[in-house]
């Protein structure tokens, strides 16, 4: 069972104490995931921004009207970044340029988005079509989604030229207060998540998330990634290392209470999304696009779709590596998965 201690979260332009030197904004998100959580630290004179929003026109707004607004007169020292998609990231270099602040992140967050933003043939649409239809996407298909589903990773401003880099088993000392720095994968590598044992609270950005499951992808660059494996690894020792009643403070939906519940919750489901596709194989191998709309039967937008075909194959990839499947390549050149 989990715990809400806020019935509401901000409206637009509204900054919401959470506790002293702790605050809360939420930024809205053009997508089905609507918003995105941002969280504010109080670092003696300052604060620390935690994650970005995305960017465009709209991002720069919001942070501008709480700027001219809710966060008016407020300093600011610099910038936690949770990890490298642009949903967190999107903003970065605009804000450290803008508020002459420093940028705290991993260094795989860092990399990442140096990449993606000063090469884009890493988004290109024949790479990303090329993989689509690998694993059984259409031509057609695999044109649009690999040109209208990448989108989303280019709503990237330009990233500062430095950063802070921190790691898993790091001290972040805000305030006089000591965050414990934590990492977990799946979501994405790296991911990183603030921990003060002291008040009982964990910012655990996209790791773990009340009501629904973080996307766990495979990437086109690392297309023989365990990224689910990982995932269950991190869900695991986060349930075995802290206590159950933390107060998490998630980058999407409502806080709460009930860590273990909600990591138990999310390892069952994908265990489940596993046993799907085991069933689905009963009855011959299958593709990732054939195994697509068994796993999400509903209709599905190219940024949608590119969600859902990488994440079927985070489950095909992870199924092969516990040795419950195996690879099969067709003679069309596409690759499926059966039983082993």
């Amino acid at each position: 069972m989990l715990d809400f201690p806020y019935d509401t979260a901000p409206a637009p332009g509204e900054v919401f104490t959470i506790r002293p030197g702790l605050l809360w904004v939420r930024l809205s998100l053009p997508f089905r995931l609507d918003h995105v959580n941002i969280y504010l630290i109080e670092d003696g004179d300052g604060w620390i921004i935690v994650d970005t929003g995305i960017d465009d026109k709209a991002g720069r707004a919001q942070w501008q009207a709480l700027f001219d607004g809710a966060l008016k007169g407020y300093r600011f020292n610099g910038l936690f970044v949770t990890h490298h998609h642009p949903d967190h990231i999107g903003l970065a270099g605009w804000l450290c340029d803008k508020l002459d602040i420093p940028l705290l992140t991993s260094q795989t967050a860092f990399l990442s988005a140096m990449n993606f933003y000063n090469s884009p043939e890493l988004l290109a649409a024949t790479a990303y079509s090329r993989f689509y239809a690998s694993h059984g996407m259409t031509p057609e298909v695999a044109a649009l989604v690999s040109t209208q589903g990448q989108e989303y990773m280019r709503m990237l401003s330009k990233p500062p030229f430095t950063y802070r880099r921190l790691r898993d088993g790091d001290v972040l000392t805000l305030g006089g207060r000591a965050f414990h720095v934590l990492s977990g994968d799946g979501h994405c590598s790296e991911q990183l998540m603030l921990h003060l044992p002291e008040e009982n609270l964990l910012l655990a950005a996209d790791q773990v998330i009340e009501k629904i499951s973080p996307n766990v992808s495979v990437m086109a660059f690392e297309p023989g990634g365990d990224p689910l494996g990982g995932f269950l690894h991190s869900l695991d020792r986060l349930r075995s290392t802290l206590p159950d009643d933390v107060l998490v403070l998630a980058g999407h939906r409502m806080p709460f209470y009930g860590l273990h519940d909600r990591c138990t919750a999310l390892i069952a489901h994908h265990h489940e999304r596993c046993d799907i596709i085991r069933a689905a194989l009963a009855t011959g191998p299958k593709s990732a696009a054939e195994l697509v709309p068994v796993m999400f039967p509903r209709d599905l937008t190219p940024h949608e779709m590119s969600f859902a075909f990488t994440e079927v194959l985070a489950h095909t990839n992870y199924l092969v590596g516990t040795g419950d499947c195996r690879w099969l390549d067709r003679a069309d050149g596409t690759r499926a998965i059966t039983r082993a």
